[in-house]
């Protein structure tokens, strides 16, 4: 069941990011939850190496969706080049 509820949760960050983002990403549904569960994870890291969360502590739904634009900005500027 933690696998079903963190791709729906990735989707739900992943949509978001999308809306926040300008420009248009070809990305389908699938790709739309990896994007936000890669943007948790990314978050994840970021905040444990500013001194954010501690070890092991996961983002927060806010920093899941501040992963996902970043992700989403070097992916449209790779894209982009």
């Amino acid at each position: 069941m933690g696998i079903i509820w963190t791709i729906l949760v990735g989707l739900v960050v992943g949509v978001i990011a999308k809306f926040l983002h300008p420009g248009k990403e070809d990305l389908g549904l699938i790709m739309t939850s990896l994007l936000g569960i890669a943007g948790s994870v990314v978050a994840s890291f970021l905040g444990q190496f500013l001194g954010i969360y501690h070890a092991g502590q996961g983002a927060g739904f806010i920093g899941a969706i501040v992963g996902a634009v970043l992700i989403l900005f070097a992916y449209t500027k790779l894209k982009n080049r």
